[in-house]
C-alpha cells in the first residue's frame, strides 16, 4: 500500500475521546507544529534518521504539547504547497549519501490541513552526513542519525554495527547468488555488461545473446560509429549482438562507482571512530597505508572527476593532483578488525 494513502493518514491523525491524538511519536513517526523553510535543516536530520532505521513520516499542523491536531497555519500552508521537491533533494544529495527517497502530500482532515511527509528506508546504509548545516551546526559532517523511539540523534554503536553487519551480509548474498546462476549456465555463457564505462566486451570468436526486450531498451554504437544526438543513452558494442526470445547469459549490471565504494576518507574514518572511540587518526592512516589500500579494489577505488583523468592514469600512471579515494564495506570492516586486534 502507498505509505501516503488516505487510511494511513486518517489511522496516524485518530483522536482520543479527550480529542488528544491517540498515537504518539515513536521511530517511525514525528509531529511538528509548523513547516518553516527555517527548520529545513532539522527536517533534513530527521530524514536521514529515518531513512538510517525503517522509514517513517514527518507530520505538520499537530500542537506540541498537548498533542493536538490544530493544523497548518496559512502561511505554513503557502510555503509547504511551494515546496519544490527537486530542489530539497538537491539539498538532501548535498548534505547526505547515499541518497534518500521521500514524498509529501497535503491531508485535510477536522477541517484544517495538515502536511505530510514520509522518508523511505533506505537500501544502502548508512545515510552520512557530508557537511556541516544549520543553526548550531544541527547537521555535523561524518555524522550519521538515527531515529529511536520519538526522537533523532546520533547512531550508537548498538544499530551501527547490525547496519554495517547487513550490509556485508547482503554484499556476500549478491556474490553467492551471482556465482549461483554464472554455475547454471557455465563461465563460457556469462557476459559482464559495464553500465559506467558503455562497453559490453565479448570474446570475439564467440557471439553475445541478449533478449529482444533488452535490446529495444538499449540504444548501441558500434564501434567506430557515432552519436551526434544530445543526451542519448548510448553503449560502445564490442562483438556482435543476436535478439533471441530467452536470456541464455548472466548479465552484471555494474553499479555506479559511489554505490560499490561509498564512504570518502573523511566518512571511513568517522565511522571507525564512532565504532570504535579509542581509535585514533594516525592508526587508520598506518593501515591503509601498510595494506596498501588506496591501489586494492577490494578495499578501495579512485574517484576520477572525469574520464580524461582515468584514462591517463590507465595509460601512463599519472594520478591527477587531489583525487579523493572513496572506500567499501570491506575497507570499514578490515579496518575495524585490525584496530580491535591491536586494542
Amino acid at each position: 500500500m502507498n505509505p501516503l494513502d488516505e487510511t494511513i493518514l486518517v489511522e496516524l491523525l485518530k483522536l482520543r475521546s479527550n480529542g488528544y491524538l491517540f498515537h504518539r511519536e515513536r521511530s517511525d513517526l514525528e509531529f511538528k507544529e509548523q513547516f518553516n523553510y527555517a527548520g529545513l535543516a532539522e527536517y533534513l536530520r530527521d530524514f536521514a534518521a529515518f531513512a538510517n532505521n525503517q522509514g517513517g513520516y514527518l507530520i505538520f499542523g499537530i500542537e506540541n504539547s498537548p498533542r493536538k491536531p490544530s493544523g497548518m497555519s496559512s502561511n505554513s500552508i503557502d510555503m509547504f504547497e511551494r515546496l519544490d521537491q527537486e530542489v530539497i533533494s538537491g539539498s538532501i544529495n548535498e548534505l547526505f549519501s547515499p541518497s534518500i527517497d521521500w514524498e509529501r502530500v497535503e491531508f485535510e482532515k477536522f477541517g484544517v490541513k495538515f502536511g505530510v511527509i514520509y522518508v523511505y528506508k533506505s537500501k544502502v546504509k548508512p545515510i552520512i552526513a557530508r557537511k556541516d548545516e544549520g543553526r548550531n551546526q544541527i547537521i555535523k559532517n561524518g555524522e550519521i542519525y538515527y531515529r529511536y523511539a520519538g526522537r533523532t540523534q546520533k547512531i550508537e554503536f548498538a544499530e551501527l554495527e547490525q547496519i554495517i553487519q547487513n550490509r556485508l551480509q547482503a554484499t556476500n548474498n549478491q556474490w553467492i547468488d551471482l556465482m549461483s546462476k554464472i554455475g547454471k549456465v557455465g563461465p563460457a555463457n556469462a557476459a559482464i555488461l559495464d553500465t559506467e564505462k558503455g562497453v559490453i566486451e565479448k570474446n570475439p570468436s564467440n557471439v553475445l545473446v541478449l533478449d529482444k526486450e533488452l535490446i529495444n531498451k538499449i540504444k548501441f554504437i558500434r564501434e567506430g560509429e557515432f552519436s551526434e544526438k544530445t543526451g542519448a543513452t548510448t553503449l560502445r558494442l564490442v562483438g556482435d549482438v543476436t535478439p533471441i526470445d530467452q536470456v541464455e547469459v548472466t548479465r552484471v549490471m555494474r553499479e555506479k562507482l559511489t554505490d560499490q565504494y561509498p564512504y570518502s576518507y573523511t566518512q571511513l574514518v568517522g565511522i571507525v571512530r564512532q565504532t570504535l572511540p579509542g581509535a585514533n587518526v594516525n592508526s587508520v592512516n598506518t593501515l591503509i597505508k601498510d595494506n596498501n589500500m588506496k591501489n586494492t579494489k577490494l578495499y578501495c577505488a579512485y574517484n576520477f572527476r572525469n574520464k580524461q583523468q582515468e584514462d591517463r592514469y590507465k595509460a601512463d600512471g599519472t594520478m591527477p593532483k587531489a583525487t579523493p579515494s572513496i572506500y567499501n564495506d570491506t575497507a570499514l570492516h578490515f579496518l575495524l578488525s585490525e584496530l580491535q586486534k591491536q586494542g
